[in-house]
């Protein structure tokens, strides 16, 4: 059975144009610059919580690009957005606003109960504007204080100031840190207290340590580290890349911890597959001044009429109590099998989840589910990781649960010596 004619939909639009040509001259990766290991598929197309291949092959996903399809593979809301915006103005330039930068802005701090927002084109950008605008309050408010307290295993993305807040791994291989950091343990709030001094501005923090293996903070953790910036005068960011935008049942994690911080970055799921990230400021917090947070295409009209339409989409009557209801749904049957194969704890929040396993065959059982048409990705040898769309139908789960069964089977299956990996 193809599921590629199966569940091709009348509405969809047609191939792109440039098909017949991948036909007529083989796609070749040789001039792609090395950078992340990738599989070997080539995709085509994509609807929902699915793929497909160049070679007609249906994927089930639950990666989602790592959570940036917050709404799935081309939903319609996003595909009309983008559609009706592009044949209006794509960018203006970045010496200008445009309409939907404003909108954007203006609903994004009315929602979160933000004082001001810039919009960015990654994650790691929003964090390198999040350093910046601590550093800048320093100057302001703590006498010239620069030093930025994050935790360990933390990963606050790829630019060089976000490497250097970020732990040697699973994100920082061996590039050079800046000066002005310092990492302690998470969900230690005793050393976190320790680390602290003159010099110290802000505390960085992820709600929930995605790349570490979704390890969330504990709610006395987090409601602590917040009473201290406030006891001894400092910031609190929040780098909600990975958990916001309704990725954890709420707009923003920190309102799942009842906590309110003075900076929060936000990103992947907020474009929705385009590349758009945000930088959220509150109170005194909101200091920059013009020329600091340099760009030439943030927040272009084309990326804020997407943000535009994942924030509506998100914010509308119901729509986080179903993603909490999705979570507990995977947690529950990803609970299930983990007992039927002797692995270890599901942990998680809305519908970011990880499977613990009881040893470091993670990649091999990426490498198994993909062979059973399954998208699932390992931040951890140990962990796997499911981030799939939003609005995922516990149909879905209920598949991808029976694809992840066959990739432990899989596994399972193979001469214990091909599975342990060399010294």
């Amino acid at each position: 059975m193809n599921l590629f004619n199966l569940r091709r939909s009348a509405t969809v639009v047609a191939e792109p144009a440039c098909a017949p040509l991948a036909a007529a001259a083989p796609l070749s990766r040789e001039r792609l610059m090395p950078s992340a290991v990738r599989a070997a598929q080539v995709f085509v197309r994509g609807q929902g919580s699915w793929l497909w291949d160049s070679e007609g092959h249906a994927y089930l996903d639950f990666t989602q690009g790592g959570a940036v399809n917050s709404l799935g593979h081309s939903p319609n809301v996003l595909v009309k957005a983008l559609g009706n915006q592009a044949q209006a103005l794509i960018n203006p330039g970045a010496g200008f606003h445009s309409a939907g930068l404003l909108r954007l802005v203006e609903r994004l701090c009315q929602s979160t109960g933000s004082d001001q927002a810039y919009l960015l084109n990654s994650g790691a950008d929003a964090c390198e504007g999040a350093i910046k605008l601590a550093r800048k309050w320093g100057q302001r408010h703590r006498n010239g204080a620069y030093h930025i307290i994050t935790a360990s295993q933390g990963c606050h993305g790829r630019s060089l100031g976000a490497l250097s807040a970020s732990d040697p791994l699973p994100c920082n291989r061996c590039e050079p840190g800046l000066p002005g950091f310092s990492k302690v343990p998470f969900n230690d709030l005793q050393a976190l207290h320790a680390a602290v001094d003159s010099r110290t501005v802000a505390i960085m923090l992820e709600p929930i340590q995605g790349e570490a293996g979704v390890i969330p903070a504990t709610r006395d953790y987090l409601k602590g580290v917040e009473r201290l910036c406030r006891e001894l005068g400092i910031l609190l960011i929040l780098d909600e890349v990975q958990t916001g935008v309704g990725r954890c049942g709420a707009l923003l994690a920190e309102q799942t911890y009842d906590v309110r911080a003075d900076i929060i970055t936000l990103g992947k799921g907020l474009g929705g597959g385009v590349p758009l990230a945000a930088l959220l400021a509150r109170g005194s917090a909101c200091c920059a001044e013009p020329g600091e947070l340099e760009g030439s295409h943030h927040g272009n009209a084309l990326m804020s009429a997407a943000g535009l339409a994942v924030l509506e989409t998100v914010l509308a009557p119901g729509f986080f109590q179903q993603v909490e209801d999705s979570g507990r749904y995977l947690r529950d049957g990803l609970s299930r099998l983990a007992g039927r194969y002797g692995q270890g704890q599901v942990r998680g929040q809305g519908l970011l989840w990880a499977l613990q396993l009881q040893d470091d065959q993670a990649q091999a059982l990426v490498e198994a589910a993909l062979h059973e048409g399954l998208l699932v990705n390992a931040p951890q040898a140990d962990v796997l990781r499911f981030s799939p769309a939003l609005t995922v139908s516990k149909g879905n789960i209920d598949e991808m649960l029976l694809r992840l069964s066959r990739a432990f089977a899989r596994v399972h299956a193979q001469p214990r010596s091909r599975r342990e990996v060399p010294a």
